[in-house]
């Protein structure tokens, strides 16, 4: 991983990042999220979660809850798209991140917000503060009820973060269900604006689920989704895609051929995680990786799998 963030600051320095074929990009996407992560956390995500209160969530990314959670890996990919769009020469990556990363944070917020039909930027309007008497606190939770329906993530036990609210205002949560019907019933003398702003995103929430089928004790274990050779077939077909089309790309920058092979060999199939054979009992993992690792370190068998890899990807006339 160390390299591939070496060579993502490399790429990057000389602007060829945006200019990589997909299946490259794809190859640097791990070391991309590794490098922006604390970076996206410390200047993007942290004020945010300051600001709304959520001084847990701030703490670290450890401690964020469902909602945060969600909203900061949405930031996240918004920021590494963006880095590996990159076609300006950018001599310091870290330093780009940390100037980019707010800006970009925000403009894919709103983004998200107005795909729901959320208002990307809550404000308080005459006809509802009117409606709302013109109260400070009933305004101000009025434009909490507008941020909230459009933040991503599913809602809890109830449908608003009372507790959250409630804690903030220093009343009950009795009482801010109270005050959050009143600014409903105020809301509803616009039908079409709150169906729009509020009804509509919030129906894109999840709601809370309960525990998996079969954790219980007694329960029986369910049925796997499919046939697991199917998906790993469909797991390699995948695989060997990516890996023609960034060997090719290789190829055609003057690399090496045996080191282009085993570079790309090797970032596809021993640098993952394991989480696609996650759900699998013990001894049932498909041993690609393994199988790989043996390879790689075979230099007859390796220089006998360059040879085939490159009638494939030059074809008949490489």
């Amino acid at each position: 991983m160390t390299d591939d963030i070496a060579r993502l600051r490399d790429l990057a320095a000389h602007g060829e990042l945006g200019r990589l074929p997909a299946a490259e990009r794809i190859l640097l996407r791990p070391a991309a999220y590794k490098l922006a992560h604390p970076i996206v956390f410390d200047v993007a995500y942290r004020p945010v979660a300051r600001k709304r209160g959520h001084h847990g969530c701030a703490r670290g990314f450890r401690h964020l809850g469902e909602c945060c959670l969600d909203g900061f890996h949405d930031d996240l990919e918004a920021v590494v798209e963006r880095m590996l769009s990159i076609t300006d020469e950018v001599g310091d990556l870290e330093d780009w991140t940390a100037r980019w990363a707010p800006k970009i944070a925000i403009d894919a917020y709103r983004a998200r917000r107005s795909r729901v039909g959320a208002l990307q930027r809550p404000r308080p309007t005459e006809w509802l503060s009117r409606a709302l008497g013109r109260d400070p606190w009933l305004c101000a939770l009025a434009l909490r009820i507008q941020e909230w329906a459009g933040m991503p993530g599913g809602v809890g036990v109830t449908l608003w973060p009372v507790d959250s609210w409630a804690a903030r205002q220093g009343i009950t949560a009795a009482e801010v269900l109270t005050d959050i019907d009143k600014v409903l019933v105020a809301m509803r003398e616009r039908p079409e604006w709150y169906h729009r702003h509020i009804e509509t995103p919030l129906g894109h929430k999840t709601a809370p689920v309960g525990g998996c089928p079969g954790e219980g004790v007694g329960d029986p274990r369910p049925l796997p989704p499919g046939d697991p050779g199917e998906a790993e077939d469909a797991r390699v077909g995948e695989l060997a895609t990516v890996a023609v089309e960034a060997i090719r790309a290789g190829l055609g920058r003057g690399e090496d051929a045996a080191a282009t092979v085993r570079e790309v060999l090797r970032r596809l199939f021993l640098d993952g995680t394991g989480a696609d054979e996650i759900g699998l009992a013990p001894g049932e993992g498909s041993g690609r990786a393994e199988r790989v690792s043996v390879l790689l370190d075979d230099a007859v068998a390796f220089e006998a799998l360059v040879e085939r890899v490159l009638r494939i990807v030059l074809g008949p006339a490489g």
